[in-house]
């Protein structure tokens, strides 16, 4: 059974994608620590980011380097935060987001009410600021 960020990637559920080629996708959180709190995940379906081929890791870090660097410039924010919990869903992923201070990485503290309206903006935000068509 695929995982909801496999059903994500390929179309089947809805997602704000910023990022997609062969190997990896980047989409925005429904539930985000801060605006513009975007995982990067890789299409295999594989549980612990420690079982992913060591290639994949360095190409999924490139790409969340690259993500990062789009969310400093689009939300102006002092710091890019990367998290690799992988507690949530049992699909490898990176959390990157625009960090402020440390409280920004609590996940108790994300919003899991954010408007569709918000999260469109900051999709717009995110696609200008990467420079690329998903």
């Amino acid at each position: 059974m695929p995982t909801i960020f496999s059903r994500i990637i390929s179309g089947e559920l809805p997602g704000r994608i910023v990022w997609s080629d062969d190997r990896v996708a980047a989409f925005l959180t429904i539930a985000p620590l801060t605006p513009g709190h975007t995982l990067v995940v890789p299409r295999a379906e594989v549980d612990e980011w420690t079982d992913l081929e060591p290639e994949l890791v360095a190409h999924l870090m490139t790409v969340s380097h690259t993500v990062g660097a789009a969310l400093k410039r689009a939300f102006d924010a002092p710091r890019i935060g990367l998290i690799v919990a992988g507690f949530e869903v049992p699909h490898a992923h990176v959390h990157v987001f625009p960090a402020h201070d440390m409280a920004d990485f609590d996940f108790a503290r994300a919003n899991a009410d954010v408007s569709a309206e918000e999260l469109d903006a900051n999709h717009q935000r995110i696609l200008a600021a990467v420079g690329r068509d998903t």
